[in-house]
């Protein structure tokens, strides 16, 4: 009978041991996934020539986020709880050592490490010979054409179109016109007091003309595209003899992007680096959805231009139906301002003038080795044909996140309605992402690879669009399958656009007249040699210098 008890004893303790395990086991497993956000602290970006960051100390109520600077530590934003967040949002950072790809397994570093930086740091600071602006002769305003990006370049080159003329320039004037219809003021998107106060040393700039000019006369010119210094001393200066006020009618792509003084040069990069920082609520914002994004590990920002507006003005319709066909072709015929009506979609697309398609883009990461559970933020706005077009992507990728899932409507509702204060969020989690891919080469994708550039030549891989659609269409056609040979050819022609130092490309040869600018590869796409200078140490102690 005491054998029997104490045999009856010993189980019992066995089946509580074991419970009391397992139990351990699932709190442990649990605490894992119970927030969707595990962090939102703010991400270390305290090099100075990041993009500016936001104070930390302090608490942050995101119903005030359009008059502060500072954002709350919350665990999860209010509409991504545990309950209702959607599956894919709710698994565990990403390993850090490992990724499973089409490829098997794939060493972390080789997949997200940037290419070498070889020692190319920012050097923007004027040459000794650089004096403060002369006195004013004029004021310079300037309305500003295109979307976000177009704005910024244009707003750059008439900071320094301002230095060379001698012009007190008026903060410049968002276009209000364009196929979006923002009607943001610079102050809305931009710190306006912090571009004033940047380029003191460099041009004087004021946020409104003088009363007593109001009824001025004033002259309105349309600056010659391209043009170098002789044109704005010589033909523009001139109108000073006759006007106080010059009013330039459009920003974009009116300077040279080469054979200016490197004074010229570096003022255009202090403008658009330095001087040219997005308004504190956009910052706020922004800098949120980098940390949010941070939360999952490394990360993809993937400028899907697979826009209504884009498709319209480039005539592209590979995959879509009629009815879209017909949709976008009437948007075509209906602007104004776009030039070209009739095209064929299919010279666009075997030239590579056409953005990827969402399905394209899938099998181009898919190649590329990234594993199905890497994190993409979609930097655009909607995709056209929504969900019917995203669905291969999506198969392949379900970690698709945006600004519109990893904010509330609460906080995203100060931008909503306003195409470049949207756009502007979209550009500061691509300069911050791992890594920057480009469906097409669209004034964005120019701005971010510049900047990324400038910032240490962060991994930004561009694709051969050209190259790629031979491939796509023998997928297409049954004569080429997915695969390790498709995966080394795609690797293999991009190898050398994954954003690595190199100067500045210029015109293509033989080309002649406008079609020679045109050709050259935009200042700010790549800031190299004019704002960027390698670091030389002489031995492991000396100084560096910069050459």
């Amino acid at each position: 009978m005491r054998w029997r008890r104490r045999r009856v004893v010993v189980v019992l303790l066995r089946k509580m041991l074991t419970c009391a395990i397992c139990t351990i086991a699932l709190v442990g497993l649990l605490s894992g996934h119970v927030h969707v956000f595990p962090s939102s602290r703010v991400s270390d970006l305290s090099d100075p020539y990041k993009l500016p960051t936001v104070t930390q100390q302090h608490e942050f109520n995101y119903q005030k986020l359009s008059t502060e600077k500072r954002w709350t530590q919350e665990l999860a934003p209010p509409h991504l709880s545990k309950e209702q967040a959607p599956p894919h949002l709710s698994r565990a950072p990403i390993s850090s050592h490992k990724l499973v790809g089409a490829s098997g397994n794939l060493d972390f570093e080789k997949l997200w490490k940037p290419p070498a930086n070889r020692d190319f740091v920012p050097c923007v600071q004027p040459s000794s010979n650089y004096i403060a602006p002369d006195e004013s002769r004029g004021y310079l305003l300037v309305h500003t054409n295109g979307g976000l990006n177009q704005m910024r370049a244009g707003m750059c080159d008439m900071v320094a179109v301002a230095r060379i003329i001698n012009a007190t320039l008026v903060v410049p004037e968002l276009d209000k016109r364009s196929f979006w219809q923002d009607t943001s003021n610079f102050s809305d998107v931009f710190d306006e007091d912090h571009f004033i106060n940047a380029l003191a040393n460099d041009v004087k700039v004021i946020k409104k003309l003088p009363k007593e000019l109001f009824s001025a006369t004033k002259v309105v010119k349309h600056f010659k595209s391209w043009s170098g210094l002789e044109y704005y001393q010589d033909e523009i200066a001139s109108l000073w003899e006759e006007y106080q006020v010059i009013r330039a009618a459009k920003s974009d792509s009116r300077l040279a992007n080469n054979n200016l003084p490197p004074d010229i040069q570096k003022l255009r990069c202090r403008a658009c680096y330095e001087a040219l920082r997005f308004a504190p609520q956009i910052e706020a914002m922004g800098k949120l959805l980098v940390d949010r994004m941070r939360a999952y590990g490394p990360f993809i920002s993937l400028h899907l231009r697979y826009e209504k507006d884009m498709l319209a003005f480039s005539g592209c319709t590979h995959g879509l139906s009629n009815v879209e066909t017909e949709e976008l072709k009437t948007i075509r015929e209906n602007t104004a301002y776009w030039k070209i009506k009739d095209i064929d979609a299919r010279e666009q697309r075997s030239k590579g003038y056409c953005p990827l398609t969402p399905k394209e883009v899938g099998i181009f990461l898919t190649a590329f080795g990234f594993p199905s559970n890497t994190p993409i933020y979609i930097a655009a706005g909607e995709t056209y044909g929504g969900d019917t077009h995203m669905a291969d992507l999506r198969s392949r990728y379900p970690m698709l996140m945006s600004k519109e899932k990893l904010a509330s409507v609460e906080e995203l509702e100060p931008f909503t309605n306003h195409a470049s204060q949207m756009a502007a969020l979209d550009y500061i989690v691509s300069v911050e992402s791992d890594v920057f891919i480009p469906s097409y080469s669209g004034n964005m994708a120019r701005a971010v690879e510049g900047h990324r550039r400038f910032l240490g030549h962060r991994k930004t891989i561009s694709p051969d669009r050209k190259g790629l659609i031979r491939l796509f269409d023998k997928i297409e056609k049954g004569l080429l399958e997915e695969g390790r040979k498709v995966s080394n050819r795609i690797i293999d022609i991009h190898k050398k656009l994954q954003g690595s130092p190199r100067r500045r490309r210029g015109p293509v040869s033989g080309t002649k007249g406008m079609d020679r600018f045109r050709s050259e590869e935009s200042f700010y796409v790549n800031p190299l040699p004019d704002c960027l200078c390698r670091r030389v140490s002489q031995t492991v102690n000396a100084s560096i210098r910069i050459r």
